[in-house]
């Protein structure tokens, strides 16, 4: 199962570097920069990994409070690709994520607790299939502001964030668990996101 998530996932590490004069945001996932990607242990042989690709989702974020913070992501199964298509089709079968009865993947954040001026832990209910489980990430901040490439495009005008978060969960909480634990039931999920404050609309 990157996220999820997520980001993600997503995701978020919006802290204490901002400044005290900020207000309160919505950011926006740039589907462009935004990536959820599991790892996992093949039989004790390698480690192998996937991502998916269709992500959507928002941060809610107010400076003056860190714990309301808030993030919901959303996350489309069948977009699911590991570069081995024979594997993906058996990925979305019923399987595993069964996308035809299933969808969405979704993540609603439910606790923040801000760690250092760039982390914060970052609780919430994943769900995948008809089974719901607490999920927790460890969120870092990479940036926060304007986006360097904003002189250059207007696409990326605007304030920014950018932000890295991962997390371990086992597979088998969610129905996805075939062949656990000989492929690993561990999964570990990273998320790699970039967000614009009030998107593109």
């Amino acid at each position: 199962m990157k996220h999820f998530l997520f980001g993600t996932a997503a995701t978020l590490g919006l802290m204490a570097t901002v400044t005290t004069t900020a207000l309160a945001e919505t950011y926006k996932f740039d589907p462009g920069h935004t990536e959820i990607r599991f790892y996992y242990n093949h039989a004790g042989l390698s480690e192998q990994s996937g991502q998916w690709k269709v992500i959507s989702g928002e941060v809610n974020f107010d400076p003056s409070d860190i714990a309301a913070t808030s993030v919901t992501v959303t996350v489309d199964p069948a977009s699911i690709d590991t570069g081995v298509s024979a594997l993906d089709d058996h990925l979305k079968s019923g399987d595993f994520f069964d996308v035809e009865n299933f969808p969405e993947i979704t993540f609603a954040s439910t606790e923040v607790t801000q760690t250092s001026d760039t982390t914060i832990t970052l609780v919430g209910d994943l769900s995948i299939k008809d089974n719901t489980k607490p999920f927790t990430m460890t969120v870092t901040l990479n940036h926060n502001g304007p986006h360097p490439l904003g002189e250059f495009a207007d696409y990326y005008k605007g304030e920014w964030i950018g932000v890295e978060a991962t997390g371990d969960l086992l597979r088998s909480d969610y129905g996805v668990g075939m062949f656990a634990p000989v492929t690993s039931d561990e999964v570990r999920l990273e998320i790699s996101a970039e967000m614009r404050a009030g998107g593109w609309e």
